[in-house]
């Protein structure tokens, strides 16, 4: 098949996933549109017009898969050889579940770009069951506040063509058996985007937390930083300065990896994450998560490794953690390898999706 790919704000995950579907299945013909990640208002409602001249979207396709970003309904109402070409939209998150900065007062027009592409594509693929359930509650109770005229039965139509595809993690990065941890002071790595949504704060009243109980611990702060970062990283580098073992992006594969492979506890304080790549790779690599009980969490990381949450109360949060973190090192939970996730497992499940595609391509 020839294959058009859009994404519409590759970030690393975005980029990530679809380096991975060109892998899987490079006996399709592949052309990919990207556009860089900045400008997210500009991006998330102007890609369509980034890419109005755009020369392959005039060309004939078999398929057309987009990420969550693209104004996948603009897309195809700008090129009309495109209307009829079967599409998949490939959801890595949703703005009806995602938190405003506060920065941010309103996130309806997001909102409206993610329904619009949802309803213009034939199949949509979430990244978990979290965020396919988010959206729909979310698309519910958006179009619940509309005046009149809401078509019915749209939220159950939207469900009826959503599947749930994971983004895989690499066979390469699991290892062949559990490795010994060091849960006496055990080596602690928070491994996300240092940006409000990941709860920095939350992070800073977590180590706090264990300070005060006098657990010992070691920290790896990983992850991309951007040119506006939370004050509370600064905080927590000043505090606890002598307990890092890494700070900051580490840019080498490969570096990064034998990082978690020498870790104890990949933590998670987000307030979001529609997937969790990063705590699932660190699992992968042997580490024993620890995040709270929210999100989509709860489809991978067990019982035991799950605090309890409290969004509104992060000392409650920070103090349930602390906890939570003092009965793993008294008792583990005996497997958390996330075995489901690998990228060799989840390609059949893709092809699956690609060839129901198929029929409405011959009509």
């Amino acid at each position: 098949m020839r294959v058009l790919l859009l994404s519409g704000y590759d970030a690393a995950s975005h980029r990530r996933w679809r380096q991975q579907l060109t892998d899987m299945f490079a006996d399709h013909h592949w052309h990919t549109l990207v556009l860089p990640p900045r400008f997210f208002r500009w991006r998330i409602r102007g890609n369509a017009l980034s890419w109005l001249h755009a020369p392959c979207l005039r060309e004939r396709w078999d398929m057309v898969i987009a990420t969550s970003m693209v104004d996948l309904a603009s897309v195809r109402g700008f090129h009309p050889s495109l209307a009829q070409t079967p599409t998949l939209l490939y959801m890595h998150e949703n703005q009806f579940a995602f938190p405003l900065s506060r920065r941010q007062r309103t996130a309806t027009e997001p909102r409206v770009v993610n329904l619009f592409s949802a309803v213009a594509a034939n199949k949509v693929v979430f990244n978990s069951a979290w965020n396919r359930d988010s959206f729909l509650d979310g698309v519910a109770g958006f179009l619940e506040q509309m005046p009149d005229k809401v078509p019915a039965g749209l939220v159950e139509d939207l469900g009826r063509k959503s599947r749930v595809i994971p983004v895989p993690i690499e066979d390469y990065l699991y290892i062949d058996s559990p490795r010994p941890l060091n849960l006496d002071c055990p080596h602690l790595v928070w491994n996300h985007r240092w940006e409000y949504d990941k709860g920095p704060e939350r992070l800073l009243s977590f180590l706090q937390a264990l300070d005060r109980r006098s657990m010992a611990f070691r920290l790896s702060v990983v992850g991309e930083r951007f040119r506006t970062c939370p004050e509370a990283f600064d905080r927590i580098h000043r505090a606890f300065g002598d307990r890092i073992v890494h700070w900051g992006f580490i840019g080498s594969r490969e570096r990064y990896d034998r990082l978690l492979r020498q870790a104890d506890v990949v933590l998670s304080t987000a307030l979001h994450d529609f997937q969790g790549l990063s705590v699932l790779e660190a699992m992968a690599a042997g580490c024993l998560p620890l995040t709270p009980d929210r999100l989509a969490y709860r489809e991978y990381v067990p019982d035991a490794c799950r605090y309890e949450s409290h969004e509104k109360n992060s000392s409650a949060e920070a103090e349930a953690a602390a906890n939570c973190l003092a009965r793993l090192t008294e008792k583990r939970p005996d497997c958390w390898s996330p075995e489901p996730w690998r990228a060799s497992l989840l390609s059949a499940r893709y092809r699956a999706v690609l060839d129901e595609m198929m029929p409405t391509r011959k009509q």
